[in-house]
């Protein structure tokens, strides 16, 4: 026989694919095998019509397309044997689904079966129709499934009620057909009959308000009783699992329970004496059991209930947790967490145990322990429950140190009863896991600190003696650094001694070995080793006889190729070697940080202005962009990379400038402030080193080099900033420009020479548009080459969203300023300019070459126009 034949066995078929040693073999086979099928279905052959929709099946459960055999599924379907029906209904639930318009042809078919006199063709119809039911197959057929539900076999009763769930799940407005036939289940003694009729009921309760009212009226009672006694049934081997009657009903018939108690005083109260059965009969020393014991508490925990069986059925969620399957203790954690909202006390006398769970191998359930915990701390056990937790940081896995560091942190934040409380946890924590810290939290700590006056003589000492055992904790060392830094002269004068700690000695040299110790140890990154620069110029003041070490560490970072290192080490060497004057009073102790004020940012409640123009910015070289409104920040950058927004108070001014960043940086807003700035006037007094001329002079005049060409001074060798940021103007009464590293020096205006005059260019010129190029040069700067383009109309029409675009080639490098406009009139009425800078570096070598795009729109249609500029003058 051919073995792709329609005749051939599907065994045969199974073996051949089962033979194919690849994937293409495999393909090959049953592409073969398709096309057999295919010309059986052509040529209606009737006799192996069942065996070729088997290997149908069998080719669409290994994934491959099988639709040209729908039809033929219907066609056994209506075949009046029984083999025949078999296979086509198992086909039909196989190769179709609910979605398939083809399914709409079998209905009748259905029909007819569901009257059917051989049950065993009705239990096919029913099957079917329970897997593959779609909303109108329902409508259609919901009578003869609701009538089947009092038929004389309890196996069709039981499979149509499982259809009647699909029914009312497509179609829950036919639920109401089906509540009394479902009432009736309920008293049924065949167990199958009964499980499928509680389940039955109960999704009828969920889609329909009348169905569970009817039912909490009419048949909570006798559920209860049913519950009652297969609770006291005696030994059937039948349904018998684990010495347990039938765990399946127990389980089926306290969900339905529970659904009709929710909310109901009357059903709740009914149901209370079994419950109480349940839970303290059954035994939990088998799996069937303990799942019969967690659906009792979940029913309990549900229903309107008085106290007494809650703490029952807490108590077995305690048992719960004992138990050795990790599986078990998982669902009673989880089950706790929902119990402590109805009655917190009872979880509390379960605390010790849960607390072992945070110890637990399981990853899973540590962690699910963890939340718990941290839903049971208040008030009164807060400290007890935070020692536990901190001891087992001691002990806990690196994985696990992040989440569980992080609720401590939390626990100490939210319930701390005193700030010396507060502080000491908080120092445990960060010697402990000081590197799974997260910013906020050591941020927070100093703030606490900060506002602690009588406590930090106290906390500097802590914090020395806990350096001395952790200087590998990252988030420990900074918080040591800016408290030494801060206070260093209370921690050698031993100012503001406890009776609770020990006194202990150390010296201005001891003090600067810490910092010095935290800069230079392999672990510290950079926000480290910044903060650590600046506590040093801090104890260059406090401590005059360290003045000279400072310095010699300090000028060490001269040469670092990390920029902000370099930049601090060469302004705080300068501070220290050339400004001692000020330096006592640039390096005060900062002033309180409000509490208030730091939790509002750190909610992000808080909304600042930047009183900058829009789009100004300074480009620096590690590509971090900062804000051109504040240039002094950025001379100094003494805080993290983000400038902070600067206020019109001089006192916060300064406290921007010289303290440690503790809150992320404001955002930019549209709100542009008065460019009289009275913080900038109070610096410069406060450096000494002169006032503006001028009162109405801006930040930017003050930094303006006051040259002709007007182009703001870039702080540090800085990318200038745009020209829509605000331009510097030049005036015999300009103020002095300011050298934080070098003093200041007064520079009198000058006329700038611009050099050699270079001829005018009509760069490009077309029938509605001429752009001129005028050329110019900075004295000293022959690569750089400043081109004003100017475009002027040629039509008489007004040339609206006007942009000009250019671009170079590798060798030169192009700055485009905003051109004076988007509108350009008719050449009467004005033109549009253009600032361009073009840097060459091959001056000499190689001539400016520049490809040019102009898009406008004229009479409201785009024009694109575009070109290339190879003549410019000789020497650019």
């Amino acid at each position: 026989m051919n073995p792709f034949s329609s005749g051939t066995r599907l065994r045969d078929m199974i073996r051949a694919i089962r033979a194919c040693k690849t994937a293409a073999e495999e393909r090959a086979v049953v592409r073969k095998e398709c096309a057999a099928i295919r010309a059986s279905i052509n040529e209606n052959d009737h006799d192996y019509r069942h065996r070729n929709l088997a290997k149908l099946m069998f080719i669409h459960m290994l994934g491959y397309p099988t639709h040209f055999g729908q039809m033929e599924c219907l066609k056994l379907i209506a075949s009046v044997g029984f083999p025949e029906k078999r296979i086509g209904y198992l086909g039909l639930m196989l190769l179709l689904d609910e979605r398939q318009e083809v399914l709409m042809l079998v209905t009748n078919s259905l029909k007819q079966d569901l009257n059917h006199t051989n049950q065993y063709i009705v239990g096919l119809a029913l099957c079917a129709l329970g897997n593959i039911c779609s909303a109108e197959m329902a409508r259609d057929l919901a009578p003869e499934v609701e009538r089947l539900l009092q038929f004389r076999d309890p196996n069709i009763r039981k499979k149509a009620a499982l259809c009647s769930i699909r029914i009312i799940k497509k179609v829950p407005e036919l639920a109401e057909n089906f509540i009394n036939p479902a009432a009736t289940l309920l008293k049924e003694k065949h167990h199958g009959v009964l499980i499928t009729g509680v389940q039955l009921c109960t999704d009828l309760c969920k889609v329909s308000e009348e169905a569970l009212e009817y039912f909490r009226k009419k048949c909570t009672e006798g559920l209860v009783k049913t519950l009652k006694d297969v609770v006291n049934s005696p030994y059937a081997p039948e349904y018998d699992i684990a010495g347990i009657a039938d765990p399946f009903l127990h389980i089926r018939l306290l969900k339905l329970l529970r659904v009709l108690g929710q909310g109901d005083a009357d059903a709740s109260e009914c149901m209370n004496d079994i419950l109480a059965q349940v839970a303290t009969k059954t035994e939990s020393n088998k799996n069937a059991g303990n799942a019969i014991l967690y659906e009792c508490v979940e029913t309990i925990m549900s229903i309107e209930d008085s106290g007494g069986l809650r703490v029952l059925a807490i108590n077995i969620l305690g048992r719960f947790l004992s138990n050795r399957d990790n599986n078990i203790r998982y669902v009673a954690l989880n089950m706790l967490m929902k119990a402590i909202t109805v009655d917190a006390q009872a979880v509390q006398r379960h605390r010790a145990t849960i607390l072992e769970c945070v110890k637990d191998s399981d990853a899973s359930i540590r962690k699910r322990a963890l939340e718990l915990v941290y839903v049971l701390v208040n008030e009164s056990n807060v400290k007890p429950l935070t020692k536990e937790l901190i001891d087992y940081l001691e002990v806990s896995d690196e994985e696990f140190k992040g989440d569980l560091t992080a609720k401590i942190c939390s626990i100490v934040t939210k319930f701390s009863p005193e700030k010396i409380w507060y502080i000491d946890q908080m120092l445990k924590v960060l010697s402990e896991a000081g590197n799974f810290v997260k910013d906020e939290v050591w941020h927070a700590l100093i703030v606490v600190i900060s506002n602690a006056s009588v406590l930090h003589g106290y906390t500097v000492r802590a914090l020395y003696r806990a350096f001395q055992l952790s200087a590998e904790q990252e988030s420990l060392v900074r918080v040591a650094i800016w408290c030494i830094g801060e206070y260093g002269d209370m921690l050698v004068n031993n100012v503001g001694m406890l009776d609770i700690e020990d006194p202990i000695t150390v010296t201005e040299s001891d003090a600067v070995d810490v910092i010095e110790v935290a800069i230079k140890h392999h672990t510290s990154d950079l926000t480290t080793k910044s903060m650590g620069l600046i506590a040093l110029l801090k104890l260059s003041s406090r401590f005059p006889s360290c003045s000279e070490r400072i310095k010699d560490i300090v000028v060490q970072y001269k040469g670092s190729l990390v920029l902000e290192l370099q930049q601090r080490s060469i302004e705080l060497n300068s501070i220290i070697a050339k400004h001692q004057n000020i330096r006592s009073t640039l390096v005060e102790r900062m002033p309180v940080l409000d509490e208030a004020t730091f939790i509002g940012k750190k909610a992000g409640s808080m909304q600042s202005t930047v009183s900058s123009p829009v789009g100004a910015s300074i480009n620096l070289p590690n590509g971090v962009a900062k804000p051109s409104a504040a240039p002094l920040v950025d001379l100094l950058d003494l805080g993290s990379d983000e400038v902070p927004a600067p206020s019109s108070s001089g006192g916060d001014l300064l406290h921007d400038l010289l303290g440690v960043d503790l809150a992320p940086a404001s955002k930019q807003s549209g709100v542009n402030h008065s460019p009289n700035n009275n913080g900038t006037d109070v610096l410069l007094d406060l450096l000494s080193i002169g006032s503006p001329t001028q009162s109405s002079s801006s930040l930017p005049d003050m930094l303006s080099s006051s040259q002709g060409n007007k182009t703001p001074v870039s702080p540090l060798g800085l990318a200038s900033p745009s020209s829509n940021s605000i331009q510097a103007t030049s005036s015999a009464g300009a103020a002095p420009v300011i050298d934080l590293l070098d003093g200041f020096a007064a520079s009198t205006p000058k006329h700038e020479n611009n050099g050699t005059a270079y001829p005018s260019v009509v760069a490009f010129e077309s029938s509605n548009l001429r752009m001129v190029f005028n050329f110019s040069k900075q004295p000293g700067n022959p690569q750089t080459t400043v081109i004003e383009a100017t475009f002027m109309n040629l039509s008489p029409n007004v040339y609206t969203d006007f942009i000009f675009q250019a671009a170079v080639p590798k060798f030169l490098q192009l700055h485009l300023e905003p051109a004076s406009g988007n509108t350009l009139p008719t050449s009467d009425n004005g033109s549009i300019t253009q600032t361009l800078r073009v840097t060459n570096s091959q001056h000499g070598k190689k001539s400016l070459v520049m490809r040019i795009r102009i898009a406008y729109k004229m009479n409201n249609k785009d024009v694109l126009e575009e070109g290339q500029i190879n003549k410019f003058p000789p020497g650019l």
